[in-house]
């Protein structure tokens, strides 16, 4: 990967988010290029395989992953900002919060560069995140609710009856109205999976709770009209 990078170059951005194990949702995959961060007197240029950033980079922002040089999670984060959207930024959010930094971390790194492009989307987003999301698209689907200022929802929540029973757990929730919704990955296609749904979707709505279901299809191409639903639902 960096063997004809020049000396002092650092994974970055996507390549160093694809490190850390953190998924970036809505993203260009027909670029398969390698991020790096290159020192600001290199004559390295960007090419077919790789693009070359010139930004500036402390000494404690590097570490190593796998044997590469890397940025830290909360760098990356915030170099991720300058080139994402605040949907997929969220999602990159969220599972930086899960696994690597605490949310005092990403602020410090905002302070460190508090201009420049990204800033906005970063402190746009940052107070939203939230380490209980559970797949990026979800994360996807939550900024789609903020941003038409939808109520904030509780995230993962456990349904009970009145015995304490559990009756199932949504992704996100509307407990003082009764409404759950539920964002299915490929994974609610497989057979098992889609006969557990159906189930605790019938023990839901037996109880009185109003079941909601979307797909990527349903975020990503009727964004308004998964809203609207959903805005219905709490009414």
């Amino acid at each position: 990967m960096l063997l004809t990078a020049p000396p002092g170059a650092v994974l970055s951005h996507g390549t160093a988010a694809e490190l850390w194990g953190v998924q970036i949702p809505l993203g260009d995959r027909t670029d398969h290029r390698v991020h790096l961060i290159v020192p600001s007197g290199s004559r390295a240029e960007s090419r077919r395989d790789r693009q070359a950033h010139r930004v500036p980079l402390a000494e404690h922002e590097v570490t190593r992953r796998s044997s590469f040089p890397v940025t830290t999670p909360a760098r990356t984060w915030r170099d991720l900002a300058a080139v994402l959207q605040r949907p997929a930024l969220l999602a990159v959010t969220d599972q930086v919060l899960a696994g690597w930094c605490a949310r005092s971390d990403l602020a410090r790194q905002l302070s460190r560069r508090p201009t420049g492009r990204g800033v906005a989307r970063a402190r746009d987003v940052l107070p939203v995140g939230d380490p209980r999301a559970e797949s990026p698209m979800e994360s996807v689907l939550r900024w789609l609710l903020h941003d038409a200022g939808l109520p904030t929802p509780e995230l993962q929540y456990v349904v009970r009856d009145a015995t304490g029973r559990v009756l199932g757990r949504a992704d996100l929730a509307w407990p003082e109205h009764r409404v759950l919704v539920e964002f299915d990955g490929d994974v609610h296609r497989e057979r098992d999976v889609f006969v557990n749904d159906l189930r605790r979707q019938n023990r839901l709505v037996a109880a009185g709770w109003t079941v909601l279901r979307f797909t990527s299809a349903d975020v990503l191409g009727r964004p308004d009209e998964v809203v609207a639903e959903i805005r219905r639902a709490l009414r």
